[in-house]
């Protein structure tokens, strides 16, 4: 009886979530469902797989609290009494925006507490795909909305009733089923469909072999062969943990066998990983959002991405190479190396025909959830020609099982931050935070962009990047655009340390998903991640001061020149510095050195800049002539 419940839970699951892929689906085609109800039963299916996919019953197995010396009949009927109460909040909702629409409508107390309950089980559903974190802010703010009268500051407000709070949070499009949760369903959902869907089909596994092969004569070999490998595949699925998993899986062990060390290996992996979001065209969908957030094109967006995606490879490239030299690694011997025959060049096209479609599309004026569409269809139909795939046909079911929860987990996020702009419109918290920084920062736009980046790392730990975007950016982006960062460079600047965020200790979500593989210490795999990266976290400073980096807006091309010459210098410096090699083993004085060069050409003022790239070609000079003498002798 209880593997029959089990089975018919499983089933469930797998139905809603083929269901959500589908929707998505069809959305892409037609423009969407009425706002209503599309919005209220979409997140009630994803709340339902986030429930019935991590019940209370299997995490009481493998726990060794309290919980776990319950009965199991007792924790499923509290999930299918959660269940049920979300259902009816939903629909309460729905009748509720039906009678606002056809008269004049009083609230009862059975439909605030109806709302009320929903939300708690929201925030239990976020809680058990993400964990505490989000949803402990999430009910601060419900606090805040309560009790905010008694604090002080610019923390203080007018107090809202429960009331009050529920008619924003769930009853208006303010909240929950607010703007984010329109462009997540109209426009995410689509790619996190085609990415879960190009990984199916077997395209991922072409994507490694490529570049094993294309990599195989650097020292870094493997190593470099996993950034590029992940590069693309984390830009089509916007998801680090799947990454880190999918191209980790295979990598990390070819990594460790050329020598590296395991935490240095699951290092790599994240932070090739997480740096996937940031590759254009599609950047795990951040292009989309941005562009609708921001009001540019969609090409604009890549245009600007460019650039600062090339440098942050580049400087992982850099650092695999010094760390491989400084470790004593060789590159591979040919006879090691794959060869790419026919058949692995035609198994490529199954990454490359999809993701260029979607760039065709975008680039004809068309819709970014219609290039989406396209993309799938393309990707489905290359995958026809993979004889596994035409061998086992339940592939389609599994990849829209998988594409549905990997939707449910990014609607129940966005739900879960949906309370928390529900409760910065009604108390209006948000702007009275962005005054208190802006005089915080006197004025000073380093100090906005030192407190804007906090804050993006510290909600972005175990969030999915796009809702930890969503959220910093509505809050503390009027303010950098106050202090005079342009539109644009103010809202990658944001995305970039929301993405950063899954390898920055002590969450590092990315390091968590690539320590196990490596057999290794997660907050080390962490403390790898965040040092090869590092560049990833200076790069969004010097686009907000130099605009030129992005290519649109303000752009000048010698100002462009003089930034990617410097930041070129400062990358191999800082890396050589930290590792401690350049061609032989550096001595601590010339680190030191060599690290303060690096940082100087950071400093965005050109006489300065001259000063530290003279003083870093002579520290470059010097040591190419010290290995070649040392190799004469």
């Amino acid at each position: 009886m209880s593997l029959s419940f089990k089975s018919l839970v499983s089933w469930a699951v797998a139905l809603i979530g083929v269901v959500l892929a589908l929707q998505a689906i069809y959305v892409a085609i037609s423009g969407g469902w009425d706002i209503t109800y599309g919005r209220s039963w979409i997140l009630c299916g994803a709340v339902l797989i986030a429930l019935l996919g991590n019940p209370l019953a299997e995490r009481a197995k493998h726990s060794t609290g309290a919980m776990s010396r319950l009965p199991a009949w007792l924790l499923w009927g509290i999930d299918l009494i959660l269940i049920a109460v979300f259902i009816y909040g939903t629909m309460k909702f729905i009748d509720i925006q039906i009678l606002i629409e056809e008269t004049i409508f009083e609230y009862e107390s059975i439909d605030i507490w109806a709302a009320f309950a929903a939300v708690i089980v929201l925030l239990e559903a976020t809680r058990r795909l993400f964990g505490l974190p989000i949803v402990i802010i999430a009910s601060l703010g419900i606090l805040y909305c309560l009790y905010g009268q008694y604090l002080p500051g610019f923390l203080n407000h007018s107090g809202f009733s429960l009331n009050r709070s529920m008619q924003t949070i769930w009853y208006s499009f303010q909240g929950v089923y607010g703007l984010p949760m329109g462009v997540v369903l109209q426009v995410v959902l689509i790619f996190v469909v085609f990415g879960v869907i190009l990984e199916s089909t077997g395209a991922s596994d072409a994507l490694i072999r490529a570049s094993v092969a294309l990599t195989g004569k650097t020292r870094g070999g493997p190593a470099h062969s996993a950034v590029f490998a992940s590069a693309i595949f984390g830009s089509m699925s916007g998801s680090v943990t799947a990454n880190v998993v999918g191209t980790g899986s295979f990598t990390i062990p070819m990594i460790k066998r050329r020598g590296f060390s395991a935490p240095m290996a699951g290092g790599i992996e994240a932070a090739a990983s997480t740096g996937g979001q940031i590759v254009p065209p599609v950047m795990g969908a951040a292009a989309f959002l941005m562009a609708d957030l921001t009001g540019l094109s969609y090409t604009t967006i890549c245009i600007a991405a460019l650039i600062p995606a090339l440098f942050y490879y580049g400087s992982l490239f850099a650092a695999i190479t010094i760390q491989a030299g400084a470790d004593g690694i060789q590159p591979l011997p040919e006879s090691e190396r794959p060869p790419l025959n026919s058949k692995d060049l035609l198994a490529c096209l199954m990454f490359i025909i999809p993701i260029g479609i979607i760039v065709f599309v975008l680039v004809m004026g068309r819709s970014p959830a219609l290039a989406g569409f396209w993309a799938i269809v393309a990707a489905v139909i290359l995958g026809t020609f993979n004889k596994k795939n035409r061998e086992n046909p339940s592939i389609v079911w599994i990849a829209l099982v998988k594409a549905g929860r990997s939707c449910a987990w990014i609607i129940v996020a966005v739900g879960c931050i949906g309370v928390i702009i529900g409760v910065l419109n009604l108390t209006g918290l948000g702007i009275s935070f962005a005054s208190v920084v802006a005089e915080f920062s006197e004025f000073s736009l380093m100090a906005a962009l030192l407190t804007t980046a906090l804050a993006a790392l510290v909600l972005g730990m175990g969030m999915p990047t796009l809702p930890a975007y969503l959220i910093i950016i509505l809050v503390l982006g009027p303010v950098m655009q106050r202090m005079g960062a342009e539109l644009l460079a103010a809202h990658m600047f944001v995305f970039y340390f929301g993405v950063l965020s899954a390898i920055t200790p002590p969450v590092a979500i990315g390091a968590f998903a690539a320590a196990p593989i490596a057999n290794a210490h997660p907050f080390t795999t962490a403390v790898y991640a965040v040092r090869l990266a590092l560049v990833g976290f200076i790069i969004p400073f010097i686009f907000i001061y130099e605009p030129s980096l992005l290519l649109v807006g303000t752009f000048d091309l010698m100002s462009f020149v003089r930034v990617a010459v410097c930041l070129a210098f400062a990358i191999w410096l800082i890396n050589t510095a930290l590792i401690g090699y350049e061609r032989q083993e550096l001595a601590m004085p010339e680190r030191v050195l060599r690290g303060l060069a690096g940082a100087g050409l950071l400093i965005q003022i050109p006489s300065v800049q001259i000063v530290f790239l003279v003083i870093g070609l002579s520290l470059i000079t010097f040591g190419t002539l010290r290995s070649r003498r040392k190799l004469q002798s």
